[in-house]
């Protein structure tokens, strides 16, 4: 049920969800209640820290009156959480509508804002790639990717903010999936990719050491040997379907919405009954 902030002061609150630093203040002053005292709150941490890693401080470190969810355990392990409670909801996922056939001898990607984020989304690596076999980058602001990257249009199609019913139709006719983030907290992308029977080509970085098995593709933090899995799945369809395969049976038993809505109904009643 949605309330107006104005009817929140009158309301019957359980729990209270925070996902930004500032909302806390705002959650008081709409509530006229303290959060974390007067109601119980979590506070759900869904980035890996920025600034001095691994000395990064999280916003709600050393604090009693709340705990911290991270959405993955890379991220609980490098935020400096001090004293704070955490734990850990690893995300879970609606699988797409769609199987992986993998009939096009292309590579997908999922980004947003690469130009922006460059290094960041390993936006940097493509071009590389592109050498292996045609890449279809898709998401937000990827237009004119191609040109910013100096490579030919038939090296690098853009597919700039395509409805994700649509996107995932597409991504599923390609060979296989690049993720090349250096720094994120898993991309929900991937996970979607892998439940449709996709074989990932992975940097081994943050959180994707946990969620890709070896057997559902290839991780490395060596780019050659990343070259070589993308070149073979490419080459040998059947290979890619073995893998596919894999990453289907990993994501759906790790990443399902089961395992998911369990985890975040035990969650909230510890915290419930905590704070009784």
């Amino acid at each position: 049920m949605e309330v107006s902030p104005q009817e929140l002061k009158r309301a019957e609150v359980d729990l209270v969800i925070l996902q930004r630093p500032e909302e806390f203040d705002l959650a008081c002053e709409w509530l006229g209640r303290r959060v974390g005292r007067d109601l119980p709150a979590i506070y759900v941490e869904h980035n890996t820290p920025k600034g001095d890693v691994p000395n990064s401080r999280h916003p709600m470190a050393d604090r009693d009156d709340l705990s911290i969810a991270h959405v993955t355990y890379f991220n609980e392990l490098f935020w400096d959480n001090g004293g704070t409670r955490t734990t850990v909801v690893e995300h879970g996922v609606v699988a797409p509508g769609v199987e992986w056939t993998g009939e096009l001898d292309r590579l997908a990607v999922v980004i947003n804002e690469p130009v922006r984020r460059w290094r960041i989304t390993g936006t940097d690596l493509l071009p590389r790639f592109a050498e292996i076999a045609p890449l279809d980058v898709f998401g937000m602001g990827v237009a004119g990717l191609a040109d910013r990257l100096g490579l030919p249009a038939d090296r690098l199609t853009s597919h700039d903010d395509v409805p994700q019913h649509r996107m995932h139709a597409e991504l599923g006719r390609r060979r296989a999936y690049l993720h090349l983030c250096r720094w994120t907290s898993l991309g929900l992308s991937l996970i979607e990719a892998m439940t449709m029977g996709m074989p990932v080509v992975a940097l081994a970085a943050t959180e994707a050491v946990e969620a890709v098995p070896p057997s559902a593709g290839a991780l490395s933090t060596r780019v050659e040997a990343l070259l070589d899995a993308a070149g073979r799945f490419i080459e040998e369809p059947a290979v890619a379907r073995l893998a596919g395969a894999e990453a289907r049976a990993a994501a759906r038993d790790r990443y399902g919405l089961d395992r998911f809505l369990a985890d975040w109904d035990r969650l909230l009643e510890e915290e419930t009954c905590a704070s009784r």
